[in-house]
């Protein structure tokens, strides 16, 4: 389980290289998609706009780097 957690992937939407759990994408229900496209996809379908979710993505790799 531990190495499927640690593979690195290529998220198809905006094409990073990521680790650790994907996203599922809103779009179909079925794509893995790299986190910070899971989250894009989540405030969209809530209305913030594209430079509110950029601030939002840039605040939550901020805080995962402590």
């Amino acid at each position: 389980m531990k190495k499927e957690i640690n593979r690195t992937r290529k998220c198809p939407q905006c094409g990073a290289e990521y680790q650790g759990h994907p996203a599922i994408s809103r779009r179909d229900n079925k794509t893995p998609i790299c986190p910070d496209c899971g989250t894009r996809e989540a405030l969209e379908s809530i209305g913030v706009d594209i430079k509110e979710q950029e601030h939002i993505i840039k605040t939550i790799h901020r805080t995962q780097e402590k």
